[in-house]
């Protein structure tokens, strides 16, 4: 599984947030790992310097092999949250995803 991280350019410390997200993709992603492909992440601060709730965005995407993508956006208030929001949105998609697909013998 290819994980790819993109963050804007509002993102601190850059290099430090693509390892850490990483890191959680792999590990929460784990167990379905096999059947993906490859996963893209973007992060990205909405509002800016601004500050305000929910401002952070994450929207991670799943490749599942032989699959359209399957795609989800969590909004929150810190970098760690709306990652974490994310992933788990994906991880429930493609836990059903692959739930249909085995049911239906495909």
């Amino acid at each position: 599984m290819q994980i790819q991280v993109n963050t804007d350019n509002n993102i601190e410390g850059r290099e430090e947030v693509i390892r850490s997200v990483e890191e959680r993709a792999r590990s929460k992603l784990a167990a379905v790992a096999r059947h993906i492909t490859r996963v893209e992440i973007h992060v990205g601060d909405v509002n800016a310097p601004k500050g305000g709730p929910d401002d952070i965005r994450c929207m991670a995407e799943a490749r599942p092999e032989n699959r359209g993508p399957i795609a989800v956006t969590h909004h929150d208030e810190t970098l760690t949250k709306a990652v974490g929001g994310a992933l788990d949105k994906l991880r429930a998609a493609l836990d059903s995803d692959l739930g249909k697909r085995a049911a239906r013998g495909s």
